[in-house]
């Protein structure tokens, strides 16, 4: 079973919806037990890090993600749901992320090109990923926001838009886009698939 967290600031539905054409056994729940028990978890998210980290801390749901993010079973973090992995925000300082992975989110530098960035961009990986192909297909975005890890090595793809941001993240079993692979037809739906055969 794939558990969707819900925690009050997630594209759910359409997360699900793409599971579903998949055939994926897809379940969206904000329980502890549920989470834990899934074989496979997605973390998604819209809206600002701190008021999201605040509906996981107030909904005690922090510690199930920090767990389900622990390595031991495929977990996708999808948009905020990636940004929400990292230690810290420039979107909302003095609050502290999950911190699966060190590092930061960062805004995207100014430069002369429309922020926040929405629409398709193709993406370039930066290393062998288990659920990014490596022939830079076109996806869905809507960030004003990328990732600076500590280690450069985490990052597992890259986009261009006025500068190189880091947009995707894995180590391990764990994994993570700034962009929708729910919202970025055939291309994303074989990244949701090849995550489901992880």
């Amino acid at each position: 079973m794939v558990a969707i967290i819900d925690y009050g600031a997630g594209n759910l539905h359409s997360v699900k919806n793409a599971l579903d054409y998949l055939g994926a056994d897809a379940e969206i729940t904000s329980d502890r037990e549920r989470i834990l028990a899934a074989d496979r978890v997605i973390l998604p998210g819209v809206g600002s890090f701190g008021g999201a980290m605040k509906s996981l801390d107030e909904s005690g749901l922090s510690g199930a993600v920090r767990e389900a993010a622990d390595g031991s079973r495929p977990f996708l973090g999808i948009c905020l749901g990636l940004q929400l992995l990292f230690e810290r925000s420039e979107e909302s300082p003095g609050v502290e992320g999950l911190g699966i992975f060190k590092g930061s989110v960062e805004r995207i530098p100014d430069c002369g090109l429309k922020i926040p960035h929405m629409g398709w961009n193709n993406i370039r990986t930066a290393k062998k990923s288990a659920i990014l192909p490596d022939n830079e297909p076109f996806v869905y975005f809507v960030h004003s926001y990328y990732i600076k890890p500590e280690n450069e090595a985490d990052i597992s793809a890259y986009t261009e838009y006025g500068a190189r941001l880091g947009v995707a993240a894995e180590r391990g079993k764990v994994f993570a886009t700034q962009f929708h692979p729910e919202k970025s037809g055939e291309a994303g739906l074989d990244i949701l698939r090849r995550f489901l055969e992880v």
